[in-house]
């Protein structure tokens, strides 16, 4: 693994207790969609690692929230800054849909 992703994970990990209240609150939105964020994009996404908005995080997450999911989607699909096409997942749409719905439920 690469040493910054060695790092972003460690900090993922450090940041997960603090994370665990928002991702309790919607556990109930969509469980394919919590799987994948626990397993690809809670790398960058729990430790705001190059800007990633934090789960939970109202104020971070508010410009996305406004965009909608179909705008995100596309984020998600081609990428936007640091983060790869798809989130560097090879989760089909459907599951990286669930997955951007329990970042935005969140947020909310």
């Amino acid at each position: 693994m690469p040493r910054i992703a060695l790092i972003a994970f460690a900090a993922a990990l450090v940041s997960l207790p603090f994370q665990q209240a928002a991702a309790d609150s919607v556990a109930a939105v969509n469980p394919t969609g919590e799987k994948l964020y626990k397993s690809a994009c809670v790398v960058c996404h729990a430790s705001g690692v190059a800007n990633a908005p934090k789960l939970g995080d109202k104020q971070a997450w508010s410009p996305f929230l406004a965009q909608g999911p179909d705008a995100l989607m596309v984020a998600v699909l081609k990428g936007k800054g640091a983060m790869p096409p798809r989130g560097g997942s090879a989760a089909d749409d459907a599951t990286l849909r669930a997955a951007v719905e329990y970042m935005m439920a969140a947020a909310r």
